[in-house]
């Protein structure tokens, strides 16, 4: 079956099309951890590796972690050989860009420096027409400039019908925010995240659409 006929459409990266094993994600956590003088359980990385509580700045100040200071810190351990090579791509999102036949690009707070080797690792380097890398420069989602960056380059406007797919309610806030439908991939589960996330469509995987 095809995917629904949309004009083109936006995909989040880390928990939407990708995953990382979890171990990788405990050693960035143990050496961040090292930096800051403060150990994270296995739960607190999870949690901030994944967004499960929210906005991941606000988790931190909740915390009591500057939130400066764990970025610095964070972006100076994050490796991106090692990032890649511990990057796998979720079978049912290999599926649907294997079936996808519309202009399709990516919109992620993955930085540049690691969304390449990571989209080459798994075999996707040319598969996107637009990947757009969140800054303070561009901007992040929810705020809608990257995506309308991702959508001038796809050469796509407000008379196209576009989606943003993607793991985290910021995702579907960044696509109503630029007048796109939004879809929330729950990856994890309500329970774990502790509650629901409002979206145009709530998917457990990509194979859903």
């Amino acid at each position: 079956m095809s995917p629904p006929p949309y004009d083109f459409w936006l995909l989040d990266l880390d928990g939407t099309v990708v995953d990382v094993e979890p171990a990788y994600v405990r050693s960035a956590f143990d050496r961040v951890g090292d930096r800051l003088g403060r150990s994270f359980s296995d739960r607190e990385a999870e949690t901030l590796w994944h967004g499960l509580g929210g906005p991941r700045n606000e988790q931190l100040r909740a915390w009591g972690i500057d939130v400066a200071d764990f970025w610095e810190a964070f972006h100076a351990i994050e490796d991106p050989s090692a990032r890649a090579t511990a990057t796998v791509l979720y079978d049912d999102a290999a599926d649907f860009l294997a079936r996808l036949d519309a202009p399709v690009g990516i919109v992620t707070h993955c930085q540049r420096y690691l969304t390449e080797p990571v989209l080459s690792g798994v075999g996707l380097a040319d598969r996107f027409d637009s990947v757009v890398c969140c800054t303070g420069d561009v901007g992040w989602k929810p705020d809608p400039a990257p995506v309308e960056r991702a959508m001038t380059e796809l050469g796509v406007g407000d008379r196209e019908t576009g989606v943003l797919v993607g793991d985290g309610p910021h995702d579907v806030g960044a696509a109503w925010n630029a007048g796109l439908s939004g879809v929330h991939v729950e990856r994890h589960g309500p329970e774990r995240r502790g509650h629901c996330v409002r979206a145009d469509r709530r998917v457990a995987g990509l194979d859903e659409l």
